[in-house]
C-alpha cells in the first residue's frame, strides 16, 4: 500500500493515541478522572473498543477494499494520486462527515441500528474514550470507515491520514470534559471567533448537547446535533441547536446497565436485564390507548409529552422514542391545576386531549 503521511506508515495512529494521551493527561490534571464514576465495565468498553477499532477493525475494512480493489478494479487504483492534498484533503473531509452524519442520524431513528449505537449514550459522563463506545458492529458498518479504505485504494493515503488526525483532533476534544470552548463564551471579545468556528467545527458544548438526557433542561437535544467533525450539515439539516452550555446529566433516561458483553458484542451476545432494548425477545409495546390522563400539572414546570406511544410512562416520556424519527414534546404548565394529557397521540392540540381518540374507537 502507498506510504502514509510525509512517508511515514501509521502516522495518523501515533498522533490518535498522542491525542487520547494529551487530553487524558489534561482530564487526570483537571482532576476529572480521580472523580469519574465510571465502571470497570465502562473502562473495557471504551479502552477496549478503542483497540479493537485501532488493530481489527479498520485496518481490517483497509486490507479488504484493498485486496478486492486490486483484484476487481486494479485500473483505478491510485487513479486520484497526481491531486494536489489541497484538493484531496476537503473531498475526503466533506464527503467522510456527511457519509458520518446521515449515518448517525440513522442510528438515532431506525432500531436496529439504534441498538449499536446506544451503547455510546450509556456513559453518564463525558470523557476522551466514550468516543468509542459502540457495539463493534456499529463500526464494521460505518460507511465512513469504508470511505476511509476507498480513498486510500484511490491514491489518497496521505490526505486520509492528514484528515484522521484532524478529525480525532476535533472529535476527541468534543467529547471530552475537558470544555475548551466554556473559557472563550465567557468573554465578548471572542463572541466573533466562537460564532465562526462553531458554525464550521463541532465544539464541546454543540456535542455535549447531543449526549445529554433530554430536552427538558433546555440545553440538551440527544435527537439532534449529529455532526462529527463539522457542524455544517445540522445546519443544513435543521438539527443545530447552539445554546454554548453544558448538560447537567448525561446519558439514557431508562438505563438498565448492561455489562460491556451485550453492549460491545450485540446482536450475538444479548443483555441478561429483561427490561433492556437489547434483551433476548424485547420489542418496543404500543402504550397508547384512547382515552386521556387526568393529571395535576404545577405552573412553571416543564413537562416531556411522549409522541411515540412506547414510554411506559404515559403520557410523559421515559426515553422509549430513541430508535424512532420521533421525538418527545417539551411544554411548560401555564397554570396549576388539572388538565387531561393525550394518550392516543392523535390530537391536534398535543400535549392536551382534544377528543380525538372519540374518533378511534
Amino acid at each position: 500500500m502507498e506510504n502514509g503521511l510525509f512517508g511515514i506508515e501509521n502516522l495518523d495512529t501515533y498522533f490518535v493515541v498522542g491525542i487520547l494521551v494529551f487530553f487524558g493527561i489534561l482530564e487526570t490534571i483537571a482532576g476529572y478522572l480521580h472523580s469519574s464514576k465510571r465502571t470497570g465495565s465502562d473502562w473495557i468498553q471504551e479502552v477496549g473498543s478503542f483497540v479493537v477499532l485501532a488493530v481489527l477493525i479498520k485496518p481490517g475494512i483497509v486490507l479488504a477494499v484493498w485486496s478486492l480493489g486490486v483484484l476487481l478494479f486494479p485500473n483505478i487504483q491510485f487513479t486520484l494520486s497526481h491531486w494536489s492534498i489541497w484538493l484531496m484533503l476537503p473531498f475526503y473531509l466533506l464527503i467522510d462527515d456527511v457519509l458520518q452524519y446521515w449515518y448517525h442520524r440513522s442510528a438515532h431513528e431506525y432500531e436496529w441500528l439504534w441498538k449499536l449505537h446506544r451503547p455510546h449514550h450509556q456513559a453518564e459522563e463525558m470523557g476522551f474514550f466514550v468516543s468509542y463506545r459502540n457495539a463493534a458492529l456499529y463500526y464494521v458498518l460505518m460507511p465512513n470507515l469504508w470511505w476511509v479504505a476507498i480513498v486510500t485504494f484511490l491514491g489518497g493515503a496521505p490526505s486520509v491520514a492528514l484528515g484522521l488526525i484532524l478529525k480525532q483532533l476535533v472529535i476527541i476534544g468534543s467529547h471530552s470534559r475537558i470544555k475548551w470552548d466554556a473559557f472563550l463564551y465567557k468573554y465578548k471579545i471572542f463572541n466573533p471567533l466562537m460564532t465562526l468556528l462553531e458554525r464550521i467545527i463541532i465544539t464541546p458544548a454543540f456535542h455535549h448537547a447531543h449526549h445529554g438526557k433530554s430536552i427538558k433542561d433546555g440545553i440538551s437535544d440527544p435527537n439532534g446535533n449529529y455532526g462529527n467533525t463539522f457542524s455544517l450539515w445540522d445546519q443544513i439539516f435543521g438539527t443545530a441547536i447552539f445554546t454554548r452550555q453544558f448538560p447537567m446529566e448525561y446519558g439514557l433516561q431508562t438505563n438498565p446497565k448492561d455489562k460491556w458483553t451485550a453492549s460491545w458484542f450485540y446482536p450475538f451476545i444479548k443483555s441478561d436485564k429483561p427490561e433492556s432494548e437489547i434483551a433476548k425477545g424485547f420489542k418496543k409495546q404500543n402504550n397508547t390507548k384512547a382515552e386521556p390522563t387526568e393529571i395535576h400539572l404545577e405552573k412553571g414546570e416543564k413537562y416531556l409529552w411522549c409522541q411515540c406511544g412506547f414510554s411506559r410512562n404515559q403520557p410523559f416520556c421515559d426515553g422509549s422514542h430513541h430508535g424512532t424519527k420521533h421525538k418527545p414534546l417539551l411544554f411548560e404548565a401555564q397554570r396549576s391545576g388539572k388538565v387531561r394529557l393525550c394518550n392516543c397521540k392523535a390530537t391536534k392540540a398535543a400535549p392536551f386531549c382534544d377528543d380525538s381518540h372519540i374518533t378511534l374507537t
